[in-house]
């Protein structure tokens, strides 16, 4: 195996833990000795062992002299876990293949560094755009501090959300909304708006196969009109925000924090200050469910990091029939965000796309 392989099974165990490691990135590592690997491991959780320390750990003495390869820089800095730059010197590692550079101020080049200065030869960016790509989520936040924003819709083949006569269930496969539901299990939040609670009732959860960790459930409120029976309230199953206004009233908002929901109110409800806002609370994904009303309010902040459509093998018709999104709308075509696909594939019997934001 060469550098590329060994780097690729290194992204493959970072890969695994999507989901779970936010505000953290998702990094892996490998340590191999002689043509063989000697430890791997993968970061967990926010809080706990990084990458290198559990690839560290199991290489024991077998890491000196060793290459390890890591997914992201290591960190140089002493946070909720010692630097792992300082570790992996004091392991005695020769080599250190470093996939890509990590841009959180504390860090930014200064694992490199202490590396380098250690002795340790480097070799830099190998396999760095697979890497940027799977902490396309971490990197944003660290740039914009606000969430990394995915619109998930669902539609028929001429881009209808339900009939004429509002029925919706189901227009795209069981397979379709299982792929959905593993999105929900990889966002730190999931938003809808309160009109979708109030003709839905949903339970905003990850329900896939061998579980998985549910979103905090974020709900547009103006006024506060979610009702204290809603499933979002009752279940505790995840965290519930409301987001409202200053007309909301206080009564309803003690009743819900009553029963352990968190309300947060803004002077205005627009999607810059809700993100803002989001941002300054650590969200750093957000899963967009809403109807046409709330992902057209996206659309014209120009908030859509990344759109996911599946498109059912259905027609609906009907000028009645509503859209995937709705609102003001873009009035030039010079002032349409721009987004490239990047990936088309077929989820059962329907076609997912996945298009992201230039630049992202």
């Amino acid at each position: 195996m060469n550098d590329y392989e060994y780097m690729k099974l290194a992204l493959k165990l970072a890969e695994s833990t999507a989901g779970q490691t936010a505000p953290n990135p998702v990094v892996g590592s490998v340590v191999v000795k002689d043509g063989a690997i000697v430890g791997f491991g993968a970061h967990l959780k926010a809080g706990e062992a990084h990458a290198e320390v559990h690839a560290l750990t199991m290489a024991g003495e077998k890491a000196k002299g060793a290459t390890i390869y890591v997914t992201l820089e290591p960190c140089s800095h002493y946070g909720k876990t010692p630097p792992c730059a300082d570790l992996i010197v004091k392991s005695g590692i020769k080599r250190a293949v470093i996939a890509t550079g990590d841009p959180n101020p504390e860090v930014a080049g200064r694992g490199l560094e202490k590396l380098r200065k250690a002795g340790i030869a480097v070799e830099f960016g190998v396999c760095q755009k697979e890497a940027d790509e799977l902490n396309r989520v971490f990197f944003h936040f660290m740039k914009h501090r606000r969430p990394y924003v995915t619109l998930k819709s669902a539609t028929t083949l001429d881009g209808k959300t339900a009939t004429v006569a509002g029925k919706s269930k189901w227009i795209t496969s069981a397979e379709a909304r299982a792929d959905a539901h593993y999105y929900r299990h990889t966002h730190d939040a999931i938003l809808v708006g309160v009109n979708t609670v109030l003709a839905d009732d949903p339970s905003l959860t990850a329900r896939l196969e061998n579980g998985g960790k549910n979103p905090i459930r974020i709900v547009l409120d103006r006024r506060l009109r979610t009702p204290l029976e809603a499933k979002i309230v009752q279940d505790q199953l995840a965290p519930t925000w409301l987001i409202t206004t200053e007309e909301a009233s206080a009564q309803k908002e003690a009743e819900l924090h009553q029963l352990g929901v968190k309300v947060m109110r803004l002077k205005e409800l627009t999607i810059r200050d809700l993100l803002t806002l989001l941002g300054r609370e650590g969200v750093t994904s957000l899963f967009v469910e809403g109807g046409a009303e709330v992902n057209g309010s996206f659309l014209v902040e120009k908030a859509i990091d990344q759109m996911i459509i599946y498109l059912a093998p259905k027609v609906f018709g009907g000028s009645a029939a509503p859209s995937a999104i709705g609102g003001e709308g873009i009035a030039e075509v010079a002032d349409a965000p721009e987004l490239n696909i990047v990936e088309v594939t077929t989820v059962g019997p329907d076609i997912k796309i996945r298009a992201v934001k230039e630049g992202e």
